[in-house]
């Protein structure tokens, strides 16, 4: 034992050397084809040790050493995972090979590393097999790239054995496991020959579950929330939608599943469930400044898990164009003011609805138009898949307003429902996918004055993304609005359409467009068509800029004409990413106007991308 000992406490009490490494070569050698060279010499880079602590100055003599006995292994899985199964890999420590240097010996400088590969010639796969399958099994093969002929991709060996797991699985056979494999590489032929034998296990039902962890929220509700399919057949899909219907509830920071290691006699596999409530309260604040439209704060308050039910409090308040040029009607100033109280209840007729009750108060003092509105009642939210929502309420809602119209109160039984369809690959500054959302309110009047009809718009975006590593992107917008059934000087004039502003047309004064009256007085309009895009991209990892076009049309009718009036603004942008998503800084001008074009600008600030 004494002698076992003593080389490693001399190694580690061994001075550490830290004398430069003055160079480090990485050839790939035996490939004729110069872009599988390339090809293979960037993986290899990427994989080694040695080029990474070379790239990051590390001079210390034992690290360098461990790296380049670490990358013998490493090279030669990149290869493997490249197809090649007859690799030569020499490591060169100042012209000795690293793996015959005694450990206890180690070298007490290191100057030059010399890293040579010769992969050999590429494997394909001969026997690709993964058996038994099940009947609704279609895949043919069953991943990409793993069949006969194929090159041998080592990867594709284990996604194989995953995939098959994974059809056992959704046919309802949780236990389904690999039960043995036999992998061999055939150097004469240079074929990878591959069988994996699954074991998929009886087909299994979902048993009892179990909830468990720091928690006011009741087993009941929980389960309503999750709707657990207790007694149907397992499904993975059916497992991980629960999961998620618990996660939405927004009440639990922790929600983690465990399976039973055996199933139960009766053909039921049991479940464990840990939850972790997050904090009851939390608030948040908003800020947003442009040159004309002034500031606007807003602030919200969230009370989670109201009634121990798994209940959501949410009670939000905002103040818009504050200090803006542009003033209202009324004694305000131009500055809006909204709050709304919304308490929703998750679970309730089914696992995917959501209950809830609203009232939104709003005073919108802007320059064609005043009105102070005051709305309330109960809806459902249904969660159709992740990325589909819809939403149905119904209500009252109570407003006056003065107009170029005059004044006028109007009394209606509402309707607010929406659909949105969010397939972005992110909220804050997406990249790819698309977004769809239509909100439509159809109205009833309850008296003489208050018409029945229907407001709506409908807001489409499209993402397209290019180049290394998606910095360049194209971003297109289309906003459709349209008012049917009342007439234009009997329509609440927050269910009228204006153009300009952040929202609609930058560049543009806020609401700058409407429809013109004989009297010489702006109304909104009862149709809007908005078109905006934007180029952006991304200069560094933080910097991003933008070019954008915007344009815009409102019309008296229920349909934009050709001969609406329009608008068009056009400017650049400037974007700082940030954890929350990029600081957004635009600067735009009216291009359609020639007496204000390039002379007068507005500058927009947020954060997140404009759409």
């Amino acid at each position: 034992m004494r002698v076992a000992l003593l080389p490693a406490l001399a190694l580690s009490l061994a001075p550490t050397q830290t004398a430069a490494l003055s160079s480090l070569g990485l050839d790939v050698v035996g490939v004729s084809d110069p872009a599988v060279r390339e090809s293979l010499d960037t993986r290899l880079e990427s994989a080694s040790l040695t080029v990474a602590a070379h790239k990051e100055d590390v001079n210390d003599t034992q690290d360098l050493f461990g790296a380049a006995l670490g990358d013998y292994s490493r090279l030669v899985g990149t290869l493997y995972d490249e197809g090649y199964y007859g690799p030569s890999v020499s490591i060169k420590i100042d012209g000795r090979e690293a793996a015959n240097i005694d450990p206890f010996s180690p070298p007490r400088s290191i100057k030059n590393i010399q890293i040579t590969v010769d992969p050999g010639p590429i494997f394909t796969f001969g026997q690709a097999q993964v058996a038994p399958r099940p009947p609704t099994a279609t895949a043919v093969p069953i991943v990409p790239g793993f069949a006969r002929g194929d090159v041998a991709h080592a990867t594709l060996v284990g996604d194989a054995a995953n995939a098959g797991i994974r059809e056992w699985r959704d046919a309802g056979h949780a236990k389904a496991a690999v039960a043995g494999q036999k992998i061999v590489a055939d150097h004469p032929e240079r074929q990878l020959d591959v069988d994996i034998a699954l074991t998929p296990g009886p087909e299994l039902r979902f048993g009892k579950l179990t909830i468990s962890g720091d928690r006011n929220v009741s087993n009941k509700r929980v389960r309503q929330i999750m709707g657990y399919p207790e007694g149907e057949v397992y499904s993975p899909e059916k497992l991980r939608k629960a999961v998620n219907r618990v996660q939405r509830s927004g009440v639990f920071k922790t929600v983690a599943m465990t399976e039973a290691d055996v199933p139960n006699p009766d053909g039921t596999i049991d479940y464990g469930m840990t939850l972790i409530e997050e904090k009851p309260h939390r608030f948040g604040f908003s800020a947003e400044v442009n040159t004309l439209d002034g500031l606007t704060l807003g602030g919200f308050w969230l009370h989670r898990n109201l009634f121990g039910g798994g209940e959501r409090l949410r009670i939000e308040a905002e103040a818009a164009n504050i200090g803006g040029k542009t003033t209202g009607l009324g004694n305000s100033g131009g500055t809006d003011y909204s709050a709304s109280i919304r308490e929703t209840r998750p679970g309730t007729f089914g696992a995917d609805n959501d209950l809830f009750f609203f009232g939104d108060f709003e005073n919108n003092n802007d320059p064609d138009y005043d009105e102070t509105s005051l709305v309330f009642g109960v809806g459902v939210t249904r969660h159709f898949t992740e990325k589909l929502v819809g939403e149905v309420s119904g209500g009252l809602r109570y407003s006056k307003a003065s107009d170029a119209f005059g004044t006028s109160e109007y009394y209606h039984a509402v309707l607010p429902s929406r659909l949105e369809w969010d397939r972005r690959d992110g909220i804050s500054d997406p990249k790819g996918g698309f977004y769809f959302n239509v909100d439509a309110t159809p109205y009833a009047g309850l008296d003489a004055q208050s018409q029945n009809g229907m407001t709506s718009q409908f807001d489409m975006r499209k993402y397209f993304a290019f180049g290394k590593e998606r910095g360049t992107v194209f971003a297109g917008r289309v906003l459709i609005g349209s008012v049917v059934g009342s007439d234009l000087d009997a329509t609440p004039p927050d269910f009228l359409f204006f153009s300009g502003g952040g929202d609609t047309v930058r560049g543009w004064p806020y609401q700058s467009l409407g429809v013109t009256l004989p009297n010489g007085r702006t109304s909104g309009g009862r149709s809007f068509l908005g078109l905006s895009g934007e180029y952006r991209q991304q200069v560094s990892e933080k910097i991003g800029l933008v070019a954008f076009v915007d344009w815009g049309s409102v019309g008296p009718d229920s349909w934009v004409a050709s001969d609406s009036p329009s608008q068009t603004g056009v400017g650049l942008g400037f974007r700082y990413g940030t954890p929350i998503g990029p600081i957004r800084v635009d600067l735009a001008t009216p291009y359609s106007d020639k007496n204000a074009r390039w002379r007068d600008y507005e500058l927009y600030i947020g954060v997140g991308q404009a759409f």
